[in-house]
C-alpha cells in the first residue's frame, strides 16, 4: 500500500532552561492509503500537537514528515500554503463555517480556493453532500442547521477537493450522541467508498472505535497501538475502553 503519511522521530519543545515542556519526544508513524486512524491520550500527551505539527500549524524541533511524497518540514511561504490547500482536508471541533455563505456556498469555497473547474464545482457539491446527508441543507446558512448538519457540512468542505490526508480534531467533541453517530457513520462510508486517508484525534472510545487503528500517546510517546482487524465495532470499543482502564487515572478524562 501506498504511505499517505510518514512521521519519523518527531520531537517538539516548548519552554527554555528548567521550563521545558517536551509534548512530542520522538514520535513516529505512518499511514497507509486509505487507512483511518484515531489518536487518543491523556490531556498533555501530546496528541493535539501531533496534529498541528502533521497540519502544519505548528513545527517541530527535529524529525521528519512526509505527506503524500512531500516533505513538509522543507516548506515555506506560499508553497506550505498551496500544499495546504490542495493536499491536506480539516475537520475542526467547531465547524468553522462562515455564517454569511449557505452550505453549499462553504463547501464549493474549498474548489474555488483549489481552482477547479467552474463547470464541475455543482456536481461535485452536490454529491459529497449527497453522501454525507445534507443534501437538504444545501440552501440553508450555518445558523439553520443543527450542531451535526454544521459538522457534516464541514466535513464535506474537507473531503470535496479528494485531499491525500484528511486531519481531524475532535470531530464530535461538541455533539450529542445521535449526532456524532451520523457523523461517524458517513466518515467511514467516506472511508470505505472513496479511501479518503484520515487521521482523527479524539478523547472518546466509542469515536476511536470507527477506526482501523488507535494510537495512544502518553508523555509525548506512542505508549500502544490497537487495530481492529476483523473485529466488530463493539468489540473494538470494549477493548478501547480495556487500555483506558488500564492506564487508570492519567485517561479519566477520556471516558
Amino acid at each position: 500500500m501506498e504511505e499517505i503519511l510518514k512521521v519519523t522521530d518527531l520531537t517538539r519543545v516548548y519552554g527554555k532552561g528548567g521550563a521545558v515542556t517536551r509534548a512530542l519526544d520522538g514520535v513516529s508513524l505512518t499511514l497507509e492509503a486509505g487507512e483511518f486512524t484515531g489518536v487518543m491520550g491523556p490531556s498533555g500527551s501530546g496528541k493535539t500537537t501531533l496534529l498541528n505539527c502533521v497540519s502544519s500549524i505548528d513545527r517541530p524541533n527535529s524529525g521528519s514528515i512526509l505527506i503524500d511524497g512531500q516533505e513538509l518540514t522543507r516548506l515555506r511561504g506560499r508553497e506550505l500554503a498551496r500544499f495546504r490547500r490542495e493536499r491536506l482536508g480539516f475537520i475542526f471541533q467547531d465547524c468553522n463555517l462562515l455564517d454569511t455563505l449557505t452550505a453549499f456556498e462553504n463547501i464549493a469555497l474549498s474548489l474555488s480556493i483549489v481552482k477547479a473547474p467552474a463547470r464541475s464545482i455543482d456536481k461535485r457539491v452536490r454529491d459529497m453532500a449527497e453522501r454525507l446527508g445534507i443534501q437538504d441543507c444545501l440552501n440553508k446558512y450555518p445558523y439553520q442547521m443543527s450542531g451535526g448538519q454544521q459538522q457534516r457540512c464541514a466535513a464535506a468542505r474537507a473531503m470535496v477537493t479528494h485531499p491525500a490526508l484528511v486531519l481531524a480534531d475532535e470531530p464530535t467533541g461538541a455533539l450529542d450522541s445521535k449526532s456524532a453517530g451520523m457523523l461517524l457513520d458517513r466518515l467511514e462510508s467516506l472511508n470505505r467508498e472513496m479511501g479518503a486517508t484520515i487521521l482523527m484525534v479524539t478523547h472518546d472510545a466509542f469515536t476511536a472505535s470507527c477506526c482501523h487503528r488507535v494510537v495512544f500517546l502518553r508523555d509525548g510517546k506512542i505508549f500502544l497501538e490497537l487495530r481492529r482487524e476483523d473485529r466488530s465495532r463493539k468489540a473494538f470499543f470494549q477493548e478501547i475502553i480495556r487500555v483506558v482502564s488500564g492506564m487508570g487515572g492519567e485517561m479519566a478524562d477520556v471516558l
